[in-house]
């Protein structure tokens, strides 16, 4: 089996990797929208503080970091076999669903849409992990 950290991502916030191989499975952990930086996309702070957070850029951010950490491993989105996605709010599904088909259609991964209490920091909206099948 081979783990990842994968180099230009956002360092995990646990002692676990990004992705690991499993024979011709890749695992990828939970993916938010945090940058290297530990800025996140999707969210604003205006001059008074009041923080805005957009479902639809957090979306496509998960997505491109997803796509970016298995091109790390010579696959891509369409290797996907399966995403789990968790949302703190399920009144954001409507623009997750439409960002979501930006870059999946009916022959994409399996998909479950859950809703949890809480991710690891107050602006995410979002964190998906998936599955993805490519062969060595």
């Amino acid at each position: 089996m081979k783990s990842k950290l994968v180099e230009g991502k956002a360092t995990p916030r646990g002692k676990f990797p990004h992705i690991k191989r499993a024979g011709d499975y890749l695992f990828i952990s939970g993916t938010s929208s945090r940058r290297p930086d530990n800025s996140f996309a999707g969210v604003e702070v205006d001059e008074f503080g009041t923080t805005q957070l957009n479902i639809r850029t957090q979306t496509r951010a998960v997505i491109e970091n997803i796509r970016d950490i298995l091109r790390s491993m010579d696959a891509d989105l369409h290797d996907l076999v399966e995403l789990n996605a968790y949302l703190v709010n399920m009144n954001d599904f409507k623009g997750y669903n439409e960002v979501y088909a930006e870059f999946f259609d009916y022959d994409g991964p399996v998909r479950t849409t859950v809703a949890v209490h809480q991710l690891p920091h107050p602006h995410l909206l979002i964190e998906i992990k998936g599955v993805a099948y490519k062969k060595i």
